[in-house]
């Protein structure tokens, strides 16, 4: 990277993913669904991670279209709705109720929403007339915050993202949209970083961690009182040059079991 690059590191984009979380049907055990990005994606291409996807514009015009949310700034419930919007593009789930019900909308409705999908993936529909056209209310509520990562400033490319980790809806079939995910699977947190470890899945340093984050909880229930009641600090890495190599640094208070690990080392050519 050149010196003016380094001083100047371009502006992260605002994102957000979810981490949808079930008991598995054998057992009860955490799983949390994952995709795999295709190889054309500009961002962790072929990479085993949690839907998400960068903010777009008009996550930030449909504030009437998400109840109880006065006590967010326009950013972080955008974030929110980009969250929800990303999900429902790339898996399939879609976290809305219908007016004045308490349960999100049932399976049997979101098969008939199927189409939005690649419209709202294209462009061709915004989220607010998506919203306005099936008098849906997004369920902003249900998302936690799990974690809150910022791209290192050295990446030509920079994404400022927020993790939210929520309850997936029995009734609401993920699956893969087949665009910017090529596959999906549900795993338990232990299953994902052993692929990780044996190279079955490309797993970049946030997601691992996350997943190891994720692993301490054995339930759901556990997993989401854990979110509940930890300090979500915004992570930044920085790379230390050290005697034995270059050190990719994360700070010690963001809570995980990992602050510094060794790079591998650069193959000349």
């Amino acid at each position: 990277m050149s010196s003016e690059k380094a001083n100047n590191p371009p502006a992260p984009v605002p994102a957000s993913t979810i981490l949808l979380v079930r008991k598995s049907a054998s057992g009860g055990q955490l799983e949390v669904f994952m995709v795999v990005r295709h190889h054309q994606i500009d961002f962790a291409s072929g990479a085993l991670v949690f839907p998400g996807g960068k903010i777009d514009p008009g996550d930030r015009r449909v504030r009437d279209r998400c109840p109880d949310t006065d006590d967010l700034d326009e950013e972080l419930l955008a974030l929110q709705v980009g969250a929800i919007r990303e999900v429902f593009e790339e898996c399939g789930v879609l976290l809305a109720r219908a007016p004045g019900e308490a349960q999100l909308i049932t399976g049997e409705r979101l098969q008939s929403l199927e189409p939005y999908r690649d419209q709202l993936n294209s462009n061709e529909i915004s989220i607010a007339d998506f919203l306005e056209k099936e008098d849906l209310y997004l369920a902003c509520d249900l998302l936690i915050p799990f974690a809150h990562w910022t791209t290192p400033t050295m990446m030509p490319k920079r994404f400022d993202t927020w993790f939210y980790i929520v309850e997936a809806p029995e009734d609401h079939t993920a699956i893969h949209d087949g665009h910017e995910s090529v596959d999906s699977i549900w795993i338990t947190p232990d299953a994902a970083l052993e692929g990780g470890a044996s190279g079955k899945y490309t797993i970049i340093f946030p997601t691992r961690l996350n997943i190891e984050m994720l692993a301490k909880s054995s339930t759901v229930e556990e997993a989401i009182s854990a979110s509940r009641h930890r300090d979500i600090i915004e992570v930044l890495p920085w790379t230390e040059k050290r005697e034995d190599g270059t050190y990719l640094c994360i700070q010690p208070e963001a809570g995980y079991d990992v602050s510094e690990e060794k790079m591998p080392d650069r193959k000349p050519g």
